[in-house]
């Protein structure tokens, strides 16, 4: 009996490390020429999040630099209540203001109340337009009972909105790779979780979640990765962070 148990676990643990990125393939990941932005925290301090290369955003939050299950460096972010926490990567500047994003997330978990709480962890501002432009998002849909993933935008023309998507539930306590296209030619935002495209969460200039009007992205010079919640909660927040990745061409996983 002592035999077979540990056999299983043997045979457990691989598949459920398998899902955290190993110090390798950080290294390969930031080699690539092609990049604009990329942080693997590998060499960033454990402890209170800081670097000369991107800034902090937070309320009511923090952002920690500290070891994951396979000794690689993650970024916890952690917020109370409807606080906030970002890395903030300013200066930005992507060619023809198009780019593609990507970056591994574990959610603990994801707000229940109050109802259609709307919760960013990717949002893009710049220059020409009001527009905040969030590419990944979410709210709670009390309708369904589920928390589910959206792109929105907020503060332009086209207003205050989530674009959800039954299709695409927000998955808590489990390491997800999540990539997006911010596309200049038609105001196009594109989503792949884990590899795997998400047409029901594109947006674009015609075709998106707010008031009738076009939706136009701004000159981007601002990203931030982390979290906010916007309604009242008494509720704390985590998540962790890793492979943030900003590029000219799909990153991938």
């Amino acid at each position: 009996m002592r035999l077979r148990k540990a056999v299983s676990v043997l045979v457990t643990l691989p598949l459920l490390l398998a899902g955290l990125p190993s110090a390798t393939a950080h290294t390969r990941s930031c080699a690539r020429p092609d990049l604009l932005f990329c942080e693997d925290f590998q060499s960033v301090p454990l402890g209170g999040a800081t670097s000369l290369r991107w800034g902090v955003d937070t309320r009511h939050g923090t952002l920690t630099v500290e070891k994951a299950a396979r000794g690689q460096r993650v970024l916890h972010v952690h917020t109370e209540a409807n606080g906030r926490a970002f890395l903030r990567v300013d200066d930005f500047s992507a060619p023809g203001n198009s780019f593609y994003g990507r970056i591994r997330l574990k959610v603990d978990t994801f707000p229940k109340k109050p109802d259609w709480a709307h919760y960013t962890l990717v949002e893009a501002t710049g220059q020409g337009s009001a527009e905040i432009v969030r590419p990944l998002g979410g709210q709670y849909v009390p309708t369904t009972g589920r928390a589910l993933w959206g792109v929105g935008a907020d503060g332009g023309p086209t207003g205050d909105w989530t674009n959800w998507r039954e299709s695409a539930p927000s998955r808590e306590d489990v390491w997800q790779c999540v990539e997006w296209r911010m596309d200049a030619s038609d105001n196009r935002v594109e989503l792949w979780f884990d590899g795997v495209p998400q047409p029901d969460l594109t947006v674009s200039t015609r075709s998106h979640g707010g008031n009738p009007v076009d939706f136009v992205f701004p000159a981007f010079d601002t990203v931030k990765i982390g979290w906010q919640l916007y309604q009242p909660n008494d509720g704390a927040y985590d998540l962790w962070v890793d492979d943030i990745a900003l590029g000219t061409r799909r990153v991938g996983c």
